[in-house]
């Protein structure tokens, strides 16, 4: 058998990490500015992280349903702290599309309703109950048998309200900051707007978390920038710094009822102790605080390059958009400057390296990509 080929893939093979940095097997160091779609969010291999896991593996069989609750129920706690949302409810699941099938799920329950509301170059998964308008905006993925998803320009306000007006969408799903589709934020006064309008129609208001939460934009979730609350909010990535798993957080107007929602491995008891250990790294290492002191001078130099037609981004989500195709310079950087990067489309350059990145590797990079520049 042979693995079914849907990824392009660099032809390096990494074989250790630390921090921001990572290895190839022959010894190569390279900057990691990118950290696996956002995953890496305390540092390859931290050493609190890996221990927390081995501790696991070492100690406990996956059955074991008391010692699994109170490591779920620590997690509930310790994440309603540190986001700003403990009065909320916590739903475990393994990735972010499940986080968002589930909350999409939950959100057709209250209200009896099955149209979804998104937005053009959104992304929220890939599976059959998530929603995906990535370079398409004509892509939808079907809710259920009744439900389909309707996608409206970004920071359009009046749009939103005259779809609202008809009475029928369930669930607005956005995300605190667009990923995929090119580091773009949703204006403040439209995310208030958008928070009041759901609130007078009874819609439910879902924020999808899963690349620009857990503290990358320099707040815990991107969407604190602007001052509102979500009636859930889904959540994985960074979660756990690279171990599977998702979330739902749900407001306390949602009653959970036997049977409602459901997952196999959602939860499970290395999942938990990765996630833990990653609060730990979070609190212990300002983390937060970190993304936004080294998030906003990057932004501030990358601003002042001329060859960078916008930068956009909040924190260490940061996309750089070019006037012509961002191949050359992307590939000139890993290969000549040993720096990973992400990409949106042919034009944009994304940065999501872990929340680690300190002002000295911050330069470092700069300085690696002036040199592709000039």
């Amino acid at each position: 058998m042979k693995l079914f080929d849907v990824y392009p893939l660099f032809d390096i093979n990494i074989v250790r990490g630390k921090g921001c940095h990572v290895w190839d097997e022959s010894g190569t160091e390279y900057l990691d500015l990118y950290g696996g779609h956002a995953v890496i969010s305390i540092g390859h291999a931290h050493p609190h992280y890996a221990n927390a896991i081995a501790k696991q593996v070492s100690t406990l069989g996956f059955y074991s349903n008391s010692v699994i609750n109170k490591l779920q129920e620590e997690l509930a706690t310790r994440l309603g702290k540190i986001s700003g949302y403990d009065d909320y409810s916590l739903f475990l699941v393994n990735s972010g599309a499940e986080a968002n099938e589930n909350a999409l799920k939950l959100a057709s329950f209250h209200t009896g309703r099955t149209r979804i509301l998104s937005f053009n170059k959104a992304f929220h998964g890939r599976t059959s109950l998530a929603v995906e308008a990535t370079h398409n905006p004509s892509i939808i993925a079907p809710i259920n048998a009744n439900g389909h998803v309707t996608f409206l320009p970004l920071n359009d306000i009046e749009a939103v309200r005259t779809e609202l007006a008809k009475g029928d969408v369930c669930a607005v799903i956005i995300e605190g900051i667009q990923g995929v589709g090119g580091i773009k934020v949703p204006k403040t006064e439209f995310m208030q707007a958008l928070r009041q309008a759901c609130t007078e129609s009874g819609t439910v208001l879902i924020l999808d978390e899963i690349q620009s939460g857990y503290g990358r934009s320099g707040k815990f979730f991107a969407h604190q920038h602007a001052g509102i609350k979500a009636d859930m909010i889904t959540v994985a990535k960074g979660i756990a710094n690279g171990f599977p798993m998702g979330g739902v957080l749900i407001s306390p107007e949602f009653k959970p009822v036997y049977g409602m929602l459901g997952t196999t491995f959602g939860g499970n008891h290395l999942a938990c102790a990765a996630a833990l250990a990653v609060i730990d790294v979070m609190e212990q290492e300002n983390l937060i605080e970190n993304a936004s002191k080294v998030g906003t001078y990057l932004l501030e130099e990358l601003k002042g390059l001329p060859q960078i037609k916008e930068v956009r981004g909040e924190g260490l989500m940061i996309g750089m958009e070019f006037n012509d195709s961002i191949k050359e310079i992307r590939t000139r950087l890993l290969k000549e400057q040993k720096v990973f990067t992400g990409v949106s489309g042919t034009n944009v350059i994304r940065l999501l390296p872990p929340l680690c990145l300190s002002m000295t590797e911050a330069t470092e990079f700069l300085s690696r990509f002036k040199a592709v520049l000039n």
